[in-house]
């Protein structure tokens, strides 16, 4: 399955990206902006995309550019339930050179088309940390509305921040349509 833009195109994740994905992992800011403590492994990553590629409740999808094939992220639609209608998701870039650019709003875009379009699903929500301001923006510019926040959810570089919930429903994106 291949999902495509004007600039970009989301391809289901394979093991060949394993070492882009690990490379992510290490760096200080992105690290930050998704709360990541944990050091992975090339083959924890392996053995992840291999986990995740059968599992029935989520997509995951590299980001690429048409331009040069280049993987720039990656992002999932994670615990599909199919019976309330909804799932969750979760966006990153490779580095964050690569933000500020418009590709991560161009990935959530062709993301919420799948979702309400071809899932038929009726809410994606997700979770950002407050720290995250360019992330925040991102999503509110394609529909997500802040629906609550769990207050100094994260310590990390020795401050707290707090997690917020953000959402979009299928009403919502339709009026972004319109």
């Amino acid at each position: 399955m291949r999902l495509e833009s004007k600039r970009i195109y989301l391809r289901p994740l394979s093991e060949l990206d394993a070492p882009i994905m690990l490379e992510s992992t290490m760096d200080k800011e992105i690290r930050y902006m998704t709360g990541t403590n944990s050091n992975f492994s090339l083959k924890q990553i392996k053995t992840h995309i291999d986990n995740i590629n059968n599992d029935s409740s989520r997509y995951d999808f590299a980001i690429c550019l048409k331009s040069s094939e280049e993987m720039i992220g990656e992002l999932s639609i994670l615990d599909i339930d199919e019976e309330n209608k909804k799932a969750g998701f979760r966006i990153s870039m490779g580095s964050i050179s690569l933000t500020g650019k418009g590709y991560g709003t161009e990935a959530i875009k062709i993301v919420l088309n799948f979702v309400f379009e071809q899932l038929h699903l009726n809410r994606l929500q997700l979770e950002v940390f407050s720290h995250n301001l360019r992330g925040i923006r991102s999503y509110e510019k394609v529909g997500f509305v802040k629906e609550g926040v769990l207050r100094q959810s994260l310590y990390y570089n020795n401050a707290y921040s707090d997690e917020i919930i953000m959402a979009i429903l299928k009403s919502d994106y339709k009026n972004m349509l319109l």
